[in-house]
């Protein structure tokens, strides 16, 4: 039996949505790394479709955040605006 070595990955563009959402979320502390990638595609869905808030979207992720959700909410907005994406 022979294994064959995994596909090459291709990191996506830094100025991608999904590299922004995910590099928003990226040191946010969480209580497993998976919770940091719900809160991370939930991020970057917001940002495709713009339906409802940034507020709303981390609620939904249901993340295990070790913060406030405020506090969450208020970090992700400040690192979407240094990238010159608008956030209501």
């Amino acid at each position: 039996m022979t294994t064959k070595a995994p596909s090459p990955v291709a990191e996506a563009p830094a100025e991608s949505l999904e590299k922004i959402a995910y590099t928003a979320v990226a040191d946010i502390p969480t209580q497993e790394p998976n919770d940091r990638h719900r809160l991370g595609y939930n991020v970057w869905m917001w940002l495709v479709d713009r339906k409802g808030t940034l507020a709303q979207a981390v609620q939904t992720a249901g993340s295990r955040l070790n913060m406030p959700t405020e506090q969450v909410v208020a970090i992700i907005s400040q690192r979407l605006k240094e990238k010159g994406i608008a956030v209501q």
